[in-house]
């Protein structure tokens, strides 16, 4: 993956209403990005992951902790792709 560096100028009490020390604030404002992206649909929870360099399983937990649902299908949309599956898979 190649990177972009992208130069921001942001107001100090900003990093006073995150509550962050100041080293962090790469790395918070790369994972609001991940999230709301996800959110959005726009990548997946494995692209995602490979953007914050953590598992899947990380990612999913730093969804968790953020209220973000990981799944977003219906209970309906849900049994819909398993009677399709069921359905190919002859049973």
């Amino acid at each position: 993956m190649t990177n972009l560096t992208i130069n921001l100028n942001l107001p100090r009490d900003l990093l006073a209403a995150l509550n962050l020390p100041e080293s962090q604030l790469p790395q918070h404002i790369l994972e609001i990005l991940a999230l709301e992206l996800f959110r959005q649909q726009r990548i997946s929870a494995g692209k995602a992951s490979e953007l914050l360099s953590i598992s899947k399983l990380g990612f999913i937990e730093l969804l968790a902790q953020h209220q973000i649902p990981y799944f977003t299908e219906t209970p309906d949309e849900l049994a819909a792709e398993i009677a399709t599956v069921e359905h190919l898979l002859g049973n």
